[in-house]
């Protein structure tokens, strides 16, 4: 959009910097490094957060900084700071110099540039008053108590960054990106006597904010959140022991996304801590599990036109027919396992280095329809939400809560239960995946993934999956 701003108007123009001067602090601090950039970050944030019928929370975030980073072999310099000055700049290059002392580097290539575009470049921040915004959050509240008696607290919320990014490298290459990000959020609190349950549900994704101003969208968000809750009210104890699991199609493929895909990441590869390290053209799934990580999905919340180090992001097949084909790469990584990188790097922001990082990973559909899948089942667990979840890396062992979940008794769904926790080994689980739903489903744009105290925006999906036994904790004999 001709309107919005350049990198050079965010980042050298206000600040006074020169970016041929800058340019060559950049050549001065890489010289005999064998890879690294300086990473120049804008970003404007905001949330609000509507509860008990009035605006709780406003909160409107403005920053900038730069990254700097040197690499020589497994050695890491990186140097930030939230001002943008030359002084700083040189400072920052004196320290991250300090890896490559007493060798000379081979530099890696350049990463191809990209006129792709993902997403709007405009600001979401921008195109909606801020009256509108809270306007919207008390509809919802109003909606949704208008829809059932038992509601007894809704709670809303909606949030927003636009992020602006220039990669810097050595002899004046350079790649840039702008990217939105919105969520709309809510939580629906019912009760029955003195019994009390909630459900939640939200969407977003690289857009603006005007999808979630239409009722038509914004009124799906509440139907769900409240169905959940209303279910959960009627909800029985969780049967515990081991089990056949169905998992739900969409939102569950967080338990892929934490149990194998983390394990699929090159960094844990490289130093053989994960399970699947040294596996790449061996069987580790069973027939017909082809697991992807694809940053090119248009608008969605975990894709990137470019990862953090400037590289193109793809799609990455990672398991094929069950057969290991591949990890998710950074620039670094890659260079130390003979490899090329995905366009996996990541980071946070400015003030953290970047690491092999997931995008939008999910598992491809097979051919059995869901119906089928849960009549093949005579006593189980269907899986539909999850929340929470603790995973080793190492051994790839997990423990994940399921926020709504059903009893399948005779091939049919039928009591809600609460309180099911499922615990397992990812690598363990994909050998036991029986049946492939043909109804792949990707989330509704609301994952953060964490990692070494960073966390960034990705997607997870799935098709309805059966695991043909997988244990269950309870608080039910079965």
């Amino acid at each position: 959009m001709s309107d919005l701003p350049t990198t050079d108007e965010l980042f050298f123009t206000p600040t006074g910097l020169d970016r041929r001067r800058v340019e060559r602090v950049v050549d001065d601090a890489l010289k005999g490094a064998d890879d690294g950039e300086l990473f120049l970050e804008f970003r404007q944030s905001e949330s609000l957060v509507f509860d008990d019928g009035r605006l709780k929370s406003a909160s409107f975030d403005s920053s900038h900084g730069f990254g700097l980073r040197a690499i020589a072999k497994e050695a890491v310099g990186y140097a930030h700071a939230s001002n943008l000055d030359e002084a700083t700049m040189k400072r920052a290059a004196e320290t991250v110099k300090a890896v490559r002392e007493g060798r000379g580097g081979t530099a890696m290539a350049t990463p191809p540039s990209t006129n792709r575009h993902l997403y709007s470049d405009a600001n979401p921040l921008n195109g909606v008053a801020f009256e509108r915004k809270v306007r919207l959050l008390a509809e919802i509240d109003a909606y949704a108590r208008g829809k059932d008696p038992r509601v007894r607290q809704v709670t809303a919320s909606l949030a927003g960054e636009w992020q602006a990014v220039e990669i810097l490298r050595a002899g004046g290459e350079r790649a840039s990106d702008l990217r939105p990000l919105v969520r709309l959020n809510v939580a629906i609190v019912v009760g029955e006597g003195e019994r009390m349950e909630s459900g939640s549900h939200g969407a977003g994704g690289r857009a603006l904010y005007d999808t979630w101003l239409d009722p038509s969208n914004w009124q799906g968000q509440v139907d769900e959140a409240l169905r959940q809750a209303l279910v959960n009210l009627e909800s029985v104890p969780a049967p515990a022991g081991e089990m056949e699991v169905v998992l739900g199609p969409g939102w569950p493929g967080i338990l892929l996304h934490e149990a194998i895909g983390h394990g699929l990441e090159g960094d844990f590869n490289r130093k053989q801590t994960s399970a699947f390290s040294g596996l790449i053209g061996k069987r580790v799934a069973r027939e017909g599990v082809t697991v992807v990580d694809d940053g090119t999905i248009r608008d969605r919340r975990g894709s990137l036109t470019i990862d953090d180090e400037g590289t193109p992001t793809e799609r990455t097949v990672l398991i094929e027919n069950g057969i290991l084909k591949g990890y998710m790469q950074d620039r670094q990584n890659a260079a130390l396992m003979g490899q090329r990188p995905t366009g996996n790097g990541r980071r946070e922001s400015f003030a953290h280095k970047p690491m092999p990082r997931m995008t939008n990973t999910y598992m491809l559909a097979g051919t059995d329809t869901p119906e089928e899948i849960v009549r093949s089942v005579k006593k189980g667990l269907y899986a539909v939400n999850f929340g929470g979840g603790q995973v080793d890396i190492t051994s790839g062992k997990f423990v994940f809560s399921a926020t709504e979940a059903y009893l399948i008794e005779d091939g049919r769904v039928t009591a809600p239960v609460k309180g099911a926790t499922l615990i397992g080994n990812g690598p363990d689980v994909l050998t036991r995946v029986a049946r492939i739903g043909n109804n792949l489903k990707l989330d509704p744009g609301i994952g953060t993934c964490g990692k070494e105290g960073q966390g960034v925006p990705v997607g997870v999906g799935q098709p309805t999956l059966l695991i043909d036994r997988l244990t269950v904790g309870g608080t039910a004999s079965r």
